[in-house]
C-alpha cells in the first residue's frame, strides 16, 4: 500500500487525541475542573456525578467567574489566563495548559455558565462533540458551573476501558479528598448515585485547620497520632503531619503529598518516606502522612506529566534530605509514644467476650505481687495465668547495663504508697509480669501492658546506634573464638562485608572453607547466641544488598539488638521491670520494636470500667 501524504489533522481529531492524554477517565475530568475552580479563588466547590461520571459531571464554584470574551476563548486549545508572562518555569497555579476544556468538549457534551461579580447577567456556551456554539446570555450566580454530559459519547470505544460506575465514582472521591487536603480553607462537597455524600466544611488556613481537614479524611484517630512538622532549608519548606509509626496501614493510600498546593504522587517523596520510616515500620506496612512541600515555583517542574500528577525538583537531594531528616526527627522526638488505637482494639476484643468469663479467667484470684526476697514466686510462668513478681532466673549480663544503671531503689511491692512518682510517669509503675514476657504497669488513669523483649530490643538498638555515632560500638574480645560453619558462598559474602560488620562490633575472619571465626562481638551481646546472630546478620546483608551502607549497618545492628535483649520467658524483679519502663520513656522510637511491632498497649481506666458495666 502506498504511503499516505503528510497532512494536518482535523482540529476536532487533535482535541480528541489530547483528551486521551488528559481525560482518561471521569476522575481526571473532575480533577481538571476542580483545579480550575481553586485557581478562580472559589470558597466553596460542589461536585455532582451520575453513573460514576459517565452520564454527568457537574462542578459548581463561587469563584471569580469569566467574562463572555474569556468564556469564548476558554474552550479553545491552548488558551489560558494562568501564564500571564508565558514563563513555564514559574507556574503558580494548578492548571495552566489550556487543554482541559477543549479536550472535554471534543469527547462529550460540555456546557458552561459563568458570571463575574460585576456582571449584570451570566454568559453560557455549549460544546458538543467538538462543535462549539455561540456565547449567549443566561441566568446564573457569581462563579462558574460546568456540566459534562455523556462523557466519551463522541469516542464510544473509550467507554469499554472504564471500570464499573462505583469504581469510577470512588476514583472521583479520591481526587476530591486529595484536593481538599491541599486546600482546607475551601468547602468541598461531592454527591453521586453510587457513593456516599462527602461534605467537608471550610476549616481555615492555619496548621490547626489543616489537621482538622486531615482528620476528616484519613480518620479521627489521626489527631491523636499526628506528629507536627515544620522545617525549612534553603528556601524549601516541609510542613504538615506525620503519623506515629504504630499507626500504620497496609497500603500507601494514606500517604498524601502536596507540592505548592498541588496533590502529587512523587517517587522521590515516596522513597524519602520509606527511608525515614524504615527503622520503625514493618516492611509491608505504610505510615499515615499529610505533608506539603512549598518552594519557589522555579525550583520545581510541574510540566513533566500530562495529568500534572508528578513533579521534578531542581535539587532533589535537598528535598529528599530535608524530608528524611524532618520525619526522623519527629519520630525520635515522639519517644515512647504509640497509637491509642492498639488499646482500643484490645478493649474491643475483650468486649466481645462474656464479662464474667473474662473476669474469672483473668482477675479472680489476683493479688498484689509480693517481694519474695530472692525466692521465685509460686506457679510456673507458663502454667499460671497471672503469676506474681519473681526473681530473675539469671542475673543481668553486660547487655543490660543501661537498665541496671537506672534501677530504682528496691521497694516492698506490697505497699504502693511509695511509688507515686512512678504512677505519674507515662508508663506507670510495674505491678506484675505475666507469662514471663508481659509487664503489667499501673498509671493514674489506666494500665499499660509491655512486651519486655520487644521493648528492650528497641532500647539496645538505639543505644548501639548512639554508640556508633559517638565513639564506635564497644566490643568484647572472645577468649575462645566462635567458629561458625556456613555454606561456602555465604561465608564468602560475610567475609566480603567484614569491614561493615566490624563497624557493627563484629570482628570476623576466615577459618577454612565454609567457616568463619568470630573474634570480637559487641559488648551488648556478651554471652548471647553468636551463631544465630551471624546467620541473621547474613540475612540482613542479603536483604539490603542494594541499600546504602548506613541502612545495611542498621539492619545488622537491629539483628544484634534482637539477640542482645531480654528474652521472652525471662522472669524479672520489680526494680528491673520499673527500670525497663523508665528506659522506654527516654528512648527514641520506643513505642515499637525494630521490626515495627508495638512494644506496649495502653488501656484507659474509663474504658476498662465500661467492660464491667461500671460506666
Amino acid at each position: 500500500m502506498a504511503p499516505s501524504p503528510v497532512r494536518r489533522l482535523d482540529p476536532v481529531l487533535v482535541d480528541r487525541i489530547a483528551a486521551g492524554e488528559v481525560i482518561e477517565r471521569p476522575a481526571a475530568a473532575v480533577k481538571e475542573l476542580v483545579e480550575n475552580a481553586i485557581d478562580a479563588g472559589a470558597g466553596a466547590i460542589e461536585v455532582v456525578i451520575e453513573a460514576g461520571g459517565r452520564r454527568l459531571i457537574r462542578v459548581t464554584d463561587d469563584g471569580r467567574g469569566m467574562t463572555p470574551q474569556d468564556l469564548e476563548l476558554a474552550v479553545e486549545r491552548h488558551a489560558t489566563s494562568k501564564l500571564p508572562d508565558g514563563d513555564l518555569f514559574a507556574i503558580g497555579t494548578l492548571g495552566f495548559r489550556g487543554e482541559a476544556l477543549p479536550s472535554i468538549g471534543a469527547v462529550a457534551r460540555l456546557s458552561i455558565v459563568t458570571r463575574t461579580a460585576d456582571a449584570a447577567q451570566a454568559a453560557a456556551i455549549l460544546v458538543d462533540g467538538g462543535a462549539k456554539g455561540p456565547v449567549r446570555p443566561a441566568a446564573g450566580a457569581r462563579g462558574t458551573r460546568v456540566e459534562i454530559a455523556d462523557l466519551f459519547g463522541a469516542t464510544p470505544a473509550r467507554l469499554k476501558f472504564l471500570k464499573s460506575d462505583r469504581a469510577e465514582a470512588l476514583a472521583v472521591a479520591d481526587i476530591v479528598r486529595r484536593l481538599a487536603l491541599a486546600h482546607p480553607a475551601i468547602r468541598f462537597t461531592l454527591a453521586g448515585d453510587t457513593i456516599s455524600t462527602i461534605d467537608l466544611p471550610a476549616e481555615g488556613s492555619d496548621e490547626a485547620a489543616a489537621l482538622r481537614r486531615a482528620a476528616r479524611i484519613v480518620g479521627a484517630d489521626f489527631v491523636d497520632d499526628a506528629l507536627p512538622i515544620d522545617v525549612m532549608r534553603e528556601g524549601v519548606r516541609v510542613h504538615g503531619f506525620a503519623g506515629l509509626p504504630t499507626a500504620h496501614r497496609g497500603s500507601a493510600s494514606h500517604v498524601h503529598w502536596m507540592v505548592n498546593g498541588r496533590p502529587v504522587r512523587d517517587k522521590l517523596l515516596s522513597g524519602a518516606v520509606r527511608g525515614a520510616y524504615a527503622d520503625v515500620l514493618p516492611a509491608d506496612r505504610h505510615p499515615i502522612l499529610v505533608m506539603s512541600v512549598d518552594c519557589d515555583p522555579r525550583e520545581v517542574d510541574v510540566n513533566v506529566h500530562p495529568a500534572k500528577s508528578e513533579v521534578r525538583f531542581r535539587d532533589p537531594g535537598l528535598v529528599r534530605g530535608l524530608v528524611v531528616s524532618a520525619l526522623r526527627a519527629a519520630i525520635a522526638a515522639a519517644g515512647h509514644r504509640a497509637t491509642a488505637q492498639g488499646g482500643r482494639d484490645a478493649l474491643q476484643t475483650l468486649a466481645g467476650r462474656q464479662p464474667q468469663s473474662f473476669v474469672q479467667r483473668t482477675f479472680v484470684g489476683w493479688q498484689a505481687p509480693v517481694d519474695t526476697g530472692g525466692t521465685a514466686a509460686s506457679g510456673d510462668a507458663h502454667g499460671s495465668p497471672l503469676p506474681g513478681f519473681a526473681e530473675a532466673q539469671t542475673p543481668f549480663r553486660s547487655q543490660d547495663e543501661q537498665i541496671s544503671s537506672a534501677f530504682l531503689p528496691a521497694a516492698d511491692a506490697r505497699a504502693h504508697a511509695d511509688d507515686a512518682p512512678a504512677l505519674d510517669a507515662p508508663l506507670g509503675a510495674a505491678r506484675a509480669q505475666i507469662h514471663a514476657n508481659y509487664i503489667v504497669a499501673q498509671t493514674r488513669d489506666g494500665l499499660v501492658i509491655v512486651d519486655q523483649h520487644a521493648a528492650h530490643e528497641r532500647i539496645v538498638y538505639e543505644r548501639l546506634k548512639a554508640e556508633r555515632a559517638a565513639r564506635g560500638i564497644a566490643r568484647q574480645i572472645l577468649l575462645i573464638p566462635e567458629v561458625v560453619d556456613l555454606d561456602p558462598a555465604d561465608a564468602d559474602r560475610l567475609l566480603a562485608a567484614a569491614g561493615l560488620l566490624e563497624a557493627a562490633g563484629l570482628v570476623v575472619e576466615g577459618f577454612g572453607p565454609g567457616a568463619v571465626a568470630v573474634r570480637e562481638v559487641p559488648a551488648a551481646l556478651a554471652g548471647g547466641d553468636i551463631k544465630g546472630l551471624l546467620r541473621d546478620a547474613l540475612d540482613a546483608l542479603l536483604d539490603e544488598r542494594d541499600a546504602p551502607v548506613e541502612a545495611r549497618l542498621d539492619r545488622v545492628l537491629s539483628s544484634i539488638a534482637c539477640h542482645g535483649s531480654i528474652r521472652s520467658g525471662r522472669r524479672l524483679k520489680p526494680e528491673e521491670m520499673n527500670a525497663l519502663l523508665r528506659q522506654m520513656e527516654i528512648t527514641p522510637s520506643a513505642g515499637q520494636c525494630n521490626h515495627g511491632r508495638p512494644t506496649y498497649v495502653e488501656l484507659k481506666l474509663s474504658d476498662i470500667e465500661k467492660l464491667f458495666g461500671r460506666r
